[in-house]
């Protein structure tokens, strides 16, 4: 049998499509949390525990899924998840009682497990010096269907979510064939039999372990898991917070009123989505050029700009989650939303230069770090919205999670690539003779 072949922009489109395809399964519940609110009586708390809810199931499966997708390949792996959760889409369009829905959206929300596969998929088919922008237009594109959700969900459907739902988990099926039959695992054999040596537990163990993996894990809790659960809080936090502001702008029933929360919430998805290609640019150029602004961080190893362009992100983030703060404080929407706009801005910063430096790190098994990173930072979008929904003021959970939470993890980044201490993938918890596996970081250098 011939093999398939396939090309590096052709597979890159194929995955961009999947991810927002899953993206956008993924929060189409937040667009109509009014809707279900009021149908189902919930209270502040229990807004809190839905937004939590569509990422409970990530950090365990998105550690799964990419081992699976090392050892089998991308294309098998996206059609498993888009299948799967195309079916539980449809099924939550069904549900009789909010347990039902509740219980089936769960599943469906693990369609963010796709991330993981896509960012395997697309590493396997670009060189080094492009991994940035390459991996920036598919996250970024991805990314853009909780936007493209909260945008033009309520706006085709009003409140009608179980039609939205069965509509999308229809095209979820439907595009899981295409990726089966036209997705190629990798650009060369060579490539995927790598990564397939790598899917070993031995070896996730010991990725898991790894000091740089863990600092980057959680700079992406402090960007990627930030934007995730902003995703599912903001809709209801705009209609909590500026619901009266609304009303006397016009929007007075609940229908408008989702709407406007809806497209409100959105400006955030839409920056972080839209800029993370430049932000993957940005690390090339941070490379290319050799910038290492942080005297605080590592600044000798090939790989050392982009350790800087990723503490960048992370300062960013910070500074601008106490501004989120002060501009809810103040009453002023529209004040709110440019601050918005800014956070998903400075977030895409974070979400870019993470995927343009992991797939480099952990070049011989990308698929078991990006499940590991990509993986237990979506704690983060489990943590957040319990901690805004706990504040006695609404508007003060941005600034509590910044300061308690934010300040320590770049601290802990500062630690594991800090000055005059060589970059090496391999340190951490025991060596790789411990675990009994062959070292990771090797050919760093050259491939940086």
């Amino acid at each position: 049998m011939q093999r398939k072949r396939g090309t590096p922009i052709g597979q890159l489109i194929l995955a961009s499509l999947g991810f927002v395809t899953a993206f956008a399964m993924w929060f189409a519940l937040a667009p109509f949390s009014a809707g279900i609110i009021q149908e189902y009586n919930l209270q502040k708390k229990d807004i809190a525990l839905i937004a939590s809810s569509t990422i409970w199931l990530a950090p365990i499966f998105r550690q799964f899924i990419g081992i699976f997708t090392d050892k089998l390949g991308a294309p098998k792996m996206a059609g498993f998840v888009l299948f799967y959760t195309g079916i539980f889409s449809i099924l939550a369009s069904f549900s009789r009682n909010y347990s039902e829905l509740f219980i089936t959206r769960l599943i469906v929300a693990s369609a963010g497990i796709f991330f993981v596969v896509g960012i395997q998929h697309v590493a396997q088919w670009f060189d080094e010096h492009e991994m940035g922008l390459a991996e920036g237009i598919y996250a970024g594109t991805g990314n853009a269907g909780a936007g493209l959700a909260a945008l033009f969900l309520p706006r085709i459907y009003g409140l009608d979510y179980r039609t939205a739902w069965l509509h999308l988990g229809i095209f979820a099926i439907a595009l899981a064939i295409v990726y089966v039959v036209f997705g190629v695992a990798a650009k060369d054999q060579a490539r995927a039999e790598r990564a397939k040596k790598s899917a070993t537990l031995k070896d996730t163990v010991y990725v898991w372990t790894r000091f740089a993996a863990i600092a980057l894990m959680f700079q992406y809790a402090m960007t990627f898991g930030l934007e995730i659960a902003m995703n599912a809080w903001l809709p209801s936090y705009y209609t909590t917070a500026f619901g009266d502001t609304l009303k006397s702008l016009g929007y007075a029933d609940l229908k408008a009123l989702t709407v406007a929360a809806g497209t409100l919430a959105s400006v955030q998805s839409f920056q972080a989505s839209l800029w993370r290609p430049f932000s993957g640019m940005v690390s090339d150029l941070f490379l290319k050029n050799k910038w290492t602004p942080w005297p605080f961080l590592a600044k000798d190893d090939p790989i050392a700009p982009r350790i800087h362009w990723a503490f960048t992100s992370m300062i960013g983030v910070t500074i601008v989650m106490f501004l989120f703060t002060l501009a809810g404080l103040s009453g002023n929407l529209v004040l709110s939303v440019a601050t918005l706009a800014l956070l998903g801005f400075v977030i895409s910063w974070g979400t870019g230069a993470n995927f343009a430096l992991t797939p480099v790190l952990f070049q011989k098994c990308p698929g078991i770090a990006t499940g590991f990173i990509g993986g237990i930072c979506t704690v983060g979008g489990i943590v957040y919205p319990l901690i805004y929904g706990k504040m006695a003021n609404i508007h003060m959970g941005y600034a509590a999670v910044a300061a308690f939470l934010f300040i320590p993890f770049m601290l802990l980044f500062i630690t594991a690539f800090r000055a005059g201490k060589k970059i090496d993938v391999d340190a951490g918890i025991g060596s790789c003779r411990t675990y009994g596996v062959s070292q990771i970081g090797s050919g760093l250098k050259e491939a940086a």
